[in-house]
């Protein structure tokens, strides 16, 4: 790679009496523009550019060499080797300067400019000194942008690729084997997914191996749970609202289907979106534009919408809490994520996987687990599914054992081996807290909040499991101090 504002130059000429017109025409440059080697046939320049790889910045080649490789071939067999590096081509007067289709023809074979050379009777100069120093600059300056642009690409695959290594689905098993071959088919589109799946199955980790396998992995990745934004601030989320637009809107503010152009929209929980937003959603999927609060011309998008849901959008469908039109424009494709009781050759792999992750993470050596421990991690229902198994593993390692037993992973799972081990652990536990009923009422009614929503996707869903209407979920949640 060239040094300072040094411009490294390999010349391909076989005629002597060229090279010294070519070092001529440039002398009075010579302090920038440095001609590093010289070699008179297209596989030594090919050669020469192997061994100082990213070092030349120009190559300036003439169009017809004796033997070998050379004219459009040559051109082609260096932009294949060194992509960034700029090709001026000169040539003698027999061909046309005016010959569209052989400017064509080099212009595709990726030359940057050409030249015909003076006439052999002039001595000094190979072309006339400030056009040829011009495009040499003007070269130069299209690989420093190259190389950057290629630097920064390569920077950004790397993170996609560390992404992907992160949020990769681990199984063997043939459902498995079956998700991973849509993902790669459908991520090769740019239509609209749909993913049904149970809590925890991991429709966010299918969603995000969709767009980073995309055309859209270098935009951004937009994840929206409908379910935890407030009713009234959904609309305003979503697609954003102009300065004084309401009392309060200091700013403009961009919604995240703006953040989101040219990239892709993860709408989870999509059933959870009020049937005003999703007359709004209709219109970016059906006309790929945005209304704004505020603004009364259209805000234009491009992006791709991958929506999940755990409930059967169908019955959501014909209830009227969600708009059929809009559901056919969801589910150009759909996918279906499997629950792990589905794929239990799969629960070893995962479990292996967490202990892995969670150990180093920890910073303690793996445990190893007995095979009656596995087993019953094996048979066990996982209604939480992949999300649930991921917390009881997390749960068995902080039992200081190197071997992982089934009195580990029962406790880990909250299920006790002896009969009386429940109502003993309930006896201390009222011991210690011997309290008015309506006291202990309040303290268990906590616990068991605070227990279900942290292994509920959202507030929504916790309601749900407790049975509860959203709006007195909300009300018991104060009267407890959790809100």
């Amino acid at each position: 790679m060239s040094t300072g504002n040094d411009i490294n130059i390999l010349l391909v000429e076989d005629e002597e009496f060229d090279v010294i017109r070519v070092r001529k025409t440039l002398e009075p440059f010579a302090d920038r523009i440095k001609i590093v080697d010289v070699v008179s046939d297209g596989n030594d320049a090919l050669e020469m550019i192997k061994q100082k790889q990213s070092f030349f910045d120009v190559v300036i080649m003439d169009f017809n060499l004796s033997g070998g490789l050379m004219g459009e071939k040559l051109i082609q067999a260096i932009k294949e080797i060194e992509p960034s590096v700029q090709i001026i081509v000169i040539t003698k007067m027999t061909i046309n300067i005016t010959d569209y289709n052989f400017a064509h023809r080099l212009l595709k074979a990726g030359a940057f400019w050409y030249c015909t050379k003076y006439p052999g009777d002039i001595e000094d100069y190979i072309y006339q000194p400030t056009d040829f120093v011009l495009s040499i600059l003007n070269a130069n300056e299209k690989s420093r942008i190259e190389k950057a642009w290629n630097k920064s690409n390569q920077k950004l695959i790397k993170n996609i690729e560390d992404i992907l290594i992160q949020k990769k689905i681990i199984g063997d098993s043939q459902s498995i084997q079956y998700l991973k071959q849509e993902i790669s088919k459908y991520s090769q589109s740019d239509v609209n997914i749909l993913i049904s799946g149970a809590s925890g199955t991991g429709k966010e980790l299918v969603a995000y191996n969709i767009h980073y396998n995309s055309s859209r992995k270098f935009e951004n990745f937009i994840t929206i749970n409908c379910g935890s934004l407030p009713q009234e601030l959904i609309e305003s989320e979503l697609f954003g609202y102009e300065k004084g637009s309401f009392t309060g809107a200091d700013k403009r503010k961009p919604g995240l289907f703006e953040i989101a152009h040219n990239g892709t929209v993860f709408l989870d929980e999509i059933t959870e979106l009020p049937l005003s937003a999703q007359v709004k959603l209709l219109r970016v999927i059906q006309e790929g534009e945005l209304e704004k609060i505020g603004r009364t011309d259209k805000v234009k998008v491009n992006v791709r919408i991958i929506a999940a849901t755990n409930r059967n959008i169908e019955e959501e469908v014909k209830a009227k809490r969600f708009r059929e039109d809009l559901y056919y424009r969801l589910n150009v494709i759909y996918i279906k994520v499997p629950d792990l009781k589905e794929r239990k050759t799969d629960i070893p792999i995962l479990i292996d996987h967490f202990l892995t992750f969670y150990s180093q993470n920890m910073g303690k050596d793996k445990p190893t687990i007995n095979s009656k421990a596995l087993d019953i991690l094996i048979n066990y229902s996982w209604n939480g599914n992949v999300r649930e198994l991921k917390n009881v593993v997390q749960r068995m390692l902080f039992v200081d054992n190197s071997v992982i037993d089934e009195q580990n992973v029962l406790r880990a799972l909250g299920v006790f081996s002896y009969e009386n081990e429940f109502s003993d652990e309930f006896e201390s536990f009222f011991k210690n807290n011997e309290l008015p009923l309506s006291q202990m009422e309040k303290m268990l009614r906590e616990k068991y909040f605070v227990f279900m929503r942290k292994n509920s996707d959202s507030d929504t869903e916790a309601a749900k499991k407790l049975g509860l209407a959203p709006s007195n979920y909300h009300r018991m949640a104060k009267e407890l101090g959790l809100k």
